[in-house]
């Protein structure tokens, strides 16, 4: 299709007016975390470099970040055997019902934060008559990191079929060596990518924590909103903020880079 030049003028000034929407608060977050002065103010008179010290420094941030640490590593770990497992299955077999579970799947990462925070929440206390704390924070992110692994794994065993990993059974090899040397090479990256994406899916997540923590217990994203207007803590909650951008890039963008070779790769085949 060719686009008149006007229609190519617009469609580059909308996308530069979007991406100035999203990412310019964003470099206010990071600009703001080296300002000397104690509020939200702009344009910062000074810099300084010493609420990154008292960041590093303050044991709430530090306890929070190993808690927000323990539960995303937990939860994409459960998000990596059950994702997997539900997209093996739903793609390698036909029954009885399979849209609708591929549908019940996904549909968590669709559903309000809120509403899935209150209704775990109620589960939690109510049915299973469980104390809040960091085990039902790992199974409430569980839920919709699952989602994430599940998109990457079943789309990647879309793209490369079952020509291969019938070619090793035809040649003797056992279920466990093809999935070994065949299978699991195949969908090595779509696995780590989703993983990324879950751990920074959870690291982030603060509505369903909400409901989910307890009050003794609380990740990242909980310790800054707690502590963001109380007086003296704004400028260490914007070092934490502008350290948080900058980790969550890294997860994305491998998880980019790792998708784009595998298309790559099985563009190349």
């Amino acid at each position: 299709m060719t686009m008149s030049r006007s229609t190519r003028i617009v469609l580059r000034v909308l996308t530069v007016l979007i991406l100035c929407v999203i990412y310019v608060p964003l470099l206010l977050v990071l600009v703001n975390s080296f300002s000397a002065s104690k509020t939200f103010a702009w344009p910062p008179r000074d810099f300084t470099l010493d609420w990154w010290r008292r960041a590093a420094e303050s044991q709430g941030a530090l306890d929070a970040l190993w808690v927000s640490v323990r539960v995303g590593l937990a939860a994409t770990v459960i998000a990596l055997v059950l994702g997997t497992m539900v997209a093996f299955a739903l793609q390698r077999f036909r029954f009885y019902g399979r849209e609708v579970v591929s549908l019940l799947v996904i549909l968590p990462i669709a559903l309000p934060g809120i509403v899935t925070g209150i209704a775990l929440n109620n589960a939690f206390r109510t049915i299973f008559g469980w104390q809040l704390g960091f085990v039902t924070i790992v199974i409430a992110h569980a839920t919709f990191c699952i989602v994430t692994v599940f998109n990457n794994v079943i789309a990647r065993l879309r793209r490369t079929g079952l020509s291969l990993e019938q070619a090793s059974a035809d040649l003797g090899a056992s279920g466990f060596t093809t999935f070994r040397l065949v299978t699991f090479p195949m969908i090595r990256s779509a696995l780590l990518a989703g993983a990324l994406l879950a751990f920074a899916l959870s690291f982030d997540e603060i509505i369903v924590t909400t409901f989910t923590a307890g009050a003794n217990l609380q990740t990242l994203p909980i310790w800054i909103f707690n502590n963001l207007f109380r007086p003296n803590q704004a400028p260490v909650v914007n070092v934490v903020a502008a350290a948080l951008i900058v980790l969550s890039v890294v997860p994305v963008w491998l998880a980019q880079r790792l998708s784009g070779d595998a298309e790559s790769l099985g563009a190349g085949r």
